[in-house]
């Protein structure tokens, strides 16, 4: 795999800071890509520098930052028992708190178009779930849809239409629910439903 396809595939450290401002959902869907690339080099902070951060134009200070924060990826995940799979607790963290806000702004009449998205992916959801893991939130189920899209991309399989047709649905509604995130009138917004 040469340099440029590396910069392309996949951004890190530096592109995380960002997409946490940015899009809550992206940014959780980079920290489990960030977790699987951890795994395919065994945990090994090592392999991770020497096969991976060194494809990057990096200056040494900044390959000296991505080592650091591989390596404290690293420890969590062989703390929280994480090296073979699940996520790390701080990114379940994020995610119950986009399923928090989730059930608010469904209880709450001040967001109808979200109420409306909603209904529009609720089949997918309903469908996914008794394909997979029927004890994970609405919220992971869709965001392991995505997840799991992208996968099939970068390995360049085949979409059906159908398949697309979901995912932009899905893609809609948990950008909308990540735009509620960010935006503090959100906060605003709840608080007066829940005063009235």
């Amino acid at each position: 795999m040469g340099q440029v396809t590396v910069v392309n595939f996949i951004e890190i450290m530096f592109i995380a800071s960002k997409l946490r401002q940015n899009s809550i959902a992206e940014y959780l869907l980079y920290m489990w890509q960030m977790e699987d690339l951890i795994r395919a080099y065994g945990c090994s902070l090592a392999r991770i520098k020497r096969e991976y951060i060194n494809w990057f134009d990096f200056t040494d200070e900044q390959k000296e930052e991505e080592t650091d924060w591989f390596g404290n990826l690293i420890r969590m995940m062989n703390e929280e028992g994480k090296r073979e799979n699940g996520h790390l607790q701080i990114n379940q963290v994020m995610l119950q708190d986009l399923m928090d806000l989730h059930l608010e702004l469904l209880q709450s009449q001040k967001f109808p178009f979200y109420n409306s998205e909603y209904f529009k992916v609720l089949p997918y959801i309903v469908e996914l779930r008794q394909k997979g893991d029927k004890d994970v939130s609405e919220i992971e189920t869709c965001l392991d849809a995505l997840y799991g899209i992208m996968l099939l991309k970068m390995q360049g399989k085949e979409i059906t239409a159908e398949t697309e047709h979901a995912v932009q649905e899905i893609t809609t509604f948990i950008g909308m629910l990540s735009d509620y995130y960010k935006d503090p009138k959100t906060q605003e917004k709840l608080s007066e439903t829940s005063l009235d």
